[in-house]
């Protein structure tokens, strides 16, 4: 295996590390506090190139590799989580469907803007009872003579509701097959369209800083030219892309756990306790040490899923192992560095504590924890469970 960057990659790793630890930095914990998406420095990312990561640079993308991207990733989740969770969700499952499965036509007026900087994307998939079981959802697209219309409810949003937002992309039910199984195909449907109405951004614990919110459809009209491939192909357009959004968390995760222990070691090296830097205590270096192995090994699972899916190798059981473990990584570490920080981590002068609010999303999203097992169990032992 080889995780090393291209010579480019490595100038945009250095790029985006610098304007997170200068611009982002400078903004997040207000723009956390305020509840509010910091579209201004998303903007920034897309000016200097950093956009449009995973797309070609025929489409105005950059054309990073999967490995690279996931290095730019884990920079600036390790300095703002909020932010990068609005980065990747528009990187991946904001754009990819679009880049994958929509024509030449629907890329250009599209796709471009989302990987120049100009647009935010967002994908609508889950539902109030539809989450992981994606072949439940209800939101409908009936086919009229010159369209389609969608009518139903989608529900924890992200980007859809920014100043910056083109619309969403959103899966719909658009009958069944022959063998009585759902159908599904991919929608665009832009800003402003009749019919289509936004909900209030949702307040969670964390991750406050990035817009989410529900979805609403009342027979919101969309044309031909605004179907994404094929009318009943949309379930596996989306499948494909959300295993490049699990590696997408996986490396959030890292990053977030990586900020945290950088945090947890500046505190231990400052703070002192029975005169002398609590650093030279045992204790502390156990937490540290447990930190810095486990993101190691965090590190070794989500590059490798990335370098597999970057060579064009199988990688669901790999990407989904990453996921899990990361994950449940973040909330382990930013739970030991606000541990290690003492009552001055449970206060919100120190940013620490942001990133362990940030952390637990991390073991729902991109599907939770329990599904991450699913999937991996039915990779090992194949049709026995199926």
């Amino acid at each position: 295996m080889d995780f090393t960057l291209t010579e480019f990659e490595g100038e945009l790793l250095d790029l985006g590390r610098t304007y997170a630890e200068r611009e982002i930095a400078a903004v997040a914990a207000r723009a956390w506090h305020e509840e509010r998406c910091p579209t201004e420095v998303l903007r920034g990312l897309g000016e200097l190139g950093l956009l449009g990561p995973l797309v070609p640079e025929k489409w105005g993308g950059i054309g990073s590799s999967t490995v690279g991207y996931v290095a730019l990733l884990e920079a600036l989740a390790a300095v703002d989580p909020s932010v990068a969770a609005a980065w990747q969700a528009h990187s991946t499952i904001g754009s990819l469907p679009l880049l994958l499965f929509g024509n030449d036509d629907q890329r250009e007026k599209w796709l471009r803007p989302l990987a120049e900087g100009r647009k935010l994307g967002a994908f609508g998939l889950t539902e109030p009872g539809a989450g992981s079981d994606v072949r439940s959802l209800r939101t409908k697209a009936v086919r009229v003579a010159d369209g389609w219309v969608l009518t139903g409810q989608k529900a924890f949003i992200s980007n859809a509701g920014t100043d910056m937002s083109f619309g969403v992309t959103v899966l719909a039910r658009t009958g069944e097959d022959a063998a009585g199984k759902a159908r599904f195909g991919s929608f665009i449907v832009e800003q402003g369209t009749a019919g289509y109405t936004l909900g209030p951004k949702l307040r969670g614990i964390g991750w406050k800083g990035l817009d989410t919110r529900d979805l609403f459809f009342d027979d919101a009209w969309v044309p031909d030219s605004q179907v994404v491939g094929e009318p009943g192909g949309g379930l596996g357009q989306f499948l494909s892309a959300l295993e490049v959004g699990r590696i997408s968390i996986a490396a959030l995760s890292l990053g977030t756990a990586a900020g945290a222990m950088r945090m947890a070691l500046a505190y231990a090296r400052q703070h002192e306790a029975f005169g002398t830097p609590i650093s030279g205590f045992q204790a502390i270096q156990f937490k540290l040490a447990d930190m810095a192995t486990e993101i190691e090994a965090a590190t070794q699972l989500v590059y490798h899923a990335a370098w597999l899916k970057q060579r064009g190798s199988p990688f669901k059981k790999e990407a989904a192992m990453a996921k899990l473990y990361a994950s449940e990584l973040c909330m382990r570490a930013t739970t030991k560095a606000v541990q290690l920080h003492g009552g001055y981590g449970y206060t919100t002068e120190y940013p620490v504590e942001r990133m362990m609010r940030d952390a637990k999303i991390c073991e729902i999203g991109e599907g939770t924890s329990e599904i991450q097992r699913v999937v991996i169990a039915r990779q090992l032992l194949g049709s026995l469970i199926d």
